[in-house]
Order: structure tokens, then C-alpha cells, then sequence
């Protein structure tokens, strides 16, 4: 398996933020007549779009942050983006068009929210700004209790 380069790994967090905050837009727009939950979505890819400002920033010193033992390290990060949900038959945006109820929609956030998750953990001790990714962890892990009200609301149909 190759490795990615540690820009390559800021990239992909890059990538995942400007999906999301896709995601979220367009479901803001698909459940525009329930306000509550537009709003919720258009709060998310607002959130999307900061980390992704966040995560940008970190490429000018990158180079300069290779790990020891970035081999593993990277191809583990490359397994993650190539996982099933990432790039695999059940693939976020391919998923995107399929979802036609809010409780899907929520449901798909979820997932896409704990897969981000997983990577963001593994790249919190690559960087000396772990404060940073601390932060957007600590903000993802909202956004998945977020949703998790909106599932709760919708008794089990999700």
C-alpha cells in the first residue's frame, strides 16, 4: 500500500471538510420546509467550512512535522480514506443522492461524522498543533450529538 505524504494527509482533511459541508448544504436545501432541521444542516456546513479554513492552515509547516514512524502511520491513514464509506461502493457522495428522508439524511451524517472522526484521531499526535485538532475533534463529536437528538426525535425511524 502507498504512503501518503504528510500534505496528502492534510489534503484529504481538507477534502473530507469541503464534503461535509457539501453534504450539509444540500440537505439544508432538501429539507428547507422543516426549519428546525435546515437549520441544523446549515449550521453543520458552516462548521464544515471552518475546520476546513483550519485544517488549510496547517499545510505550511507540514513538511517540517514528519513523524518517526510515518510509514505505518500513513498507510494507515490511506486505508481509512479508502475504506468503503470513503471510496468503497457505498461512498459518501455516491450516498448523497440516494437519501430522500430527513431520518437518512441524519442517519448517513452520522456515519460520515464517526468516519471523520476516525481519521482526525489518528492525525491529533502528527502535528505540534494537536490543540488545533483537539478542537475540531471536540467540534465533531458535537455535531454527531447533535444529530443524535435529531435521530432520537424521529422514535427509531432511522
Amino acid at each position: 500500500m502507498e504512503s501518503f505524504s504528510i500534505t496528502e494527509v492534510i489534503e484529504q482533511a481538507v477534502q473530507t471538510e469541503k464534503l461535509g459541508s457539501g453534504f450539509y448544504a444540500e440537505m439544508a436545501g432538501r429539507f428547507s420546509s422543516n426549519a428546525e432541521l435546515k437549520g441544523l444542516f446549515e449550521t453543520l456546513s458552516l462548521k464544515e467550512r471552518q475546520h476546513e479554513k483550519l485544517f488549510s492552515g496547517l499545510r505550511e509547516n507540514a513538511e517540517q512535522q514528519i513523524p518517526e514512524d510515518w510509514g505505518e502511520v500513513s498507510k494507515y491513514l490511506r486505508a481509512i480514506v479508502e475504506s468503503e464509506f470513503f471510496l468503497g461502493n457505498n461512498r459518501s457522495l455516491k450516498s448523497i443522492e440516494k437519501i430522500r428522508t430527513a431520518p437518512e439524511a441524519v442517519r448517513f451524517a452520522i456515519g460520515f461524522e464517526k468516519e471523520t472522526l476516525l481519521y482526525y484521531h489518528n492525525l491529533r499526535g502528527l502535528f505540534n498543533e494537536s490543540a488545533l485538532i483537539d478542537r475540531i475533534i471536540k467540534e465533531e463529536m458535537g455535531h454527531i450529538v447533535w444529530l443524535s437528538e435529531y435521530k432520537k426525535a424521529f422514535a427509531g425511524a432511522v
